[in-house]
């Protein structure tokens, strides 16, 4: 949010300054207003074109893993960014109580192939939120691993 303020003040001092270089004449408060419409413009655009860059679903190999001894309080998001430093996160579905809506503590993450591994490997036993996840390949029904064919 700093960041998207900081570029929208940027634009908006600049699109004033330029505005006020091509028209002279024009008093410098409306050159102002004019670079603040612009800024706002960008403000407006700037979310969705980052929200579009980081919400493309990866389309090469998968794999689901289970994390188990998730914090109860823990959102979809923290998790998603946490596996998210190993590989693409597809999604992430953590398990709810059918009655009283409470997490469970444990979830499932979709995620490219190469990075489950390596998200396996050194989350597994990794202190997140003062709770130890174990990470694991997630079964399916029939008890087995899930393989490239199984899907």
């Amino acid at each position: 949010m700093q960041k998207s303020f900081l570029i929208v003040l940027i634009v908006a001092a600049l699109g004033a300054f330029a505005i006020y270089q091509f028209m002279p004449t024009l008093p410098a408060y409306i050159a102002f207003a004019a670079g603040a419409m612009i800024a706002g413009v960008v403000f407006i655009l700037l979310p969705d074109a980052q929200a579009q860059a980081t919400e493309t679903e990866y389309t090469g190999p998968t794999m689901t893993l289970y994390v188990g001894n998730l914090p109860y309080r823990v959102h979809e998001g923290e998790v998603k960014i946490l596996f998210g430093e190993f590989g693409p996160v597809n999604s992430v579905r953590l398990v709810r109580d059918r009655k009283t809506g409470r997490r469970k503590g444990f979830g499932f993450v979709e995620m490219s192939e190469a990075g489950a591994k390596k998200a396996m490997t050194k989350l597994n036993d990794f202190t997140f939120q003062e709770r130890t996840l174990k990470v694991r390949e997630a079964k399916t029904q029939d008890g087995e691993g899930q393989e490239k064919g199984d899907e």
